[in-house]
Order: C-alpha cells, then sequence, then structure tokens
C-alpha cells in the first residue's frame, strides 16, 4: 500500500515537472516568434542618396589603395558593411563615427592580440569575435562590422598578419576616417538626411 502510494506520488511529481518544463519550453519558443512590424518603404531618393554615398567611399579607398598606398593593405571586408550602416542607415547608433572609428579600432586590436597569442586558430577567432563583441559593449563603441574586423585579424592570412599592430591603424583606422569624411559630405548633401547625430 504504502509503495503504490510512493509510487503515484512519484508519477504525478514527474508529471508536474514535465509540465512545468514544458510551460517555460513554451514560453522560450515563444520568444522566438517575434512581432509584425509595419515596414517603413525606402523611397527611391533616399536608396539613390545610400548608393552614391557607398559608392564614393568605396571609390575613394580604391583609389587611395591602388594609387596612393599600392604596397599597403587598404581594403579589408568589413568596409563593406560599414557601408551599409553609415550611407543607408546613417540615423543608427551603430552607424555614428565614435562607433565607426574606436569600435572598429578596438576589435581590430583584439583580434591581432588574439592571432599573436594563439595563431589562427578556431579558438582565437572565437575568442576575437566575441571579445570584440565585449569590448565594444562595455565603451559603448558597438560597431557590428568590427567583429568582422576582429575575425579578418586572425583569419586574414599573411596579408594581413604582416601588419601586425599597424592593422587597427591602417587599414581599420584610416579607411574608417576615409569613409567617415565621405559620410559627413554625401548624407548631409540631401536634405531629409542629417549625419552624425552625434559623435
Amino acid at each position: 500500500m504504502i509503495d503504490s502510494h510512493l509510487h503515484i506520488q512519484y508519477i504525478l511529481s514527474s508529471f508536474a515537472l514535465i509540465l512545468c518544463k514544458a510551460k517555460a519550453m513554451k514560453t522560450y519558443l515563444g520568444k522566438m516568434r517575434g512581432q509584425r512590424v509595419k515596414r517603413v518603404r525606402v523611397g527611391w531618393q533616399d536608396a539613390v542618396w545610400s548608393w552614391v554615398g557607398a559608392f564614393s567611399g568605396m571609390a575613394v579607398i580604391c583609389w587611395l589603395s591602388s594609387a596612393w598606398l599600392s604596397q599597403q593593405l587598404l581594403i579589408v571586408g568589413s568596409f563593406g558593411a560599414t557601408s551599409v550602416l553609415i550611407y543607408a542607415a546613417p540615423e543608427s547608433p551603430f552607424a555614428q563615427p565614435s562607433h565607426v572609428l574606436f569600435g572598429s579600432m578596438l576589435s581590430a586590436a583584439i583580434g591581432v592580440a588574439c592571432y599573436q597569442l594563439l595563431g589562427a586558430t578556431p579558438l582565437s577567432m572565437s575568442l576575437a569575435v566575441s571579445l570584440s563583441v565585449l569590448g565594444m559593449q562595455l565603451t559603448h563603441t558597438v560597431h557590428p562590422p568590427g567583429a568582422a574586423a576582429a575575425l579578418i585579424a586572425v583569419a586574414g592570412g599573411s596579408s594581413v598578419h604582416q601588419l601586425g599592430w599597424w592593422y587597427p591603424l591602417l587599414p581599420i583606422g584610416a579607411g574608417s576616417a576615409v569613409m567617415l569624411v565621405i559620410a559627413i559630405l554625401v548624407n548631409n548633401l540631401a536634405r531629409h538626411r542629417r549625419y552624425p547625430r552625434y559623435w
């Protein structure tokens, strides 16, 4: 009798635990549904200004790289993502000058440190990205392409590795500064745009 009573109590407590975990799982999975958002339509004029900025910024960097700094690396993959932010979403906090410049340079330095300590290993790549995210958040300079700059510092190959501690300054710092100058000039040509929102 006592055995069956304990058995029933065990079954009931197991069932209650399963229900509790199911409810927690439902809540957890429910967060992934997202919400319906009314998307703001981008007009063709705004899209053209974004194109003008992105084209001008990359054209100047490419010209500097080939004509003036032909022996130096100035074009980095993360600049493509920076272009999207500073020309197509100039009002975003991630696109503001302090984020673009300092977030990118901080992340690049973290990437160089990870490469120098651990080489081009999966661990150093993981640490470069995660530590750059941590560093940018703690310094209030989050710029998503910065994490790409950190990853490139580790996985970018010999042309990047040869730069060593110069990598955060040239190409990352210099390229970011050039792109910011172009963004300030081009974004403020349009009446409806104002850049930067803050420094």
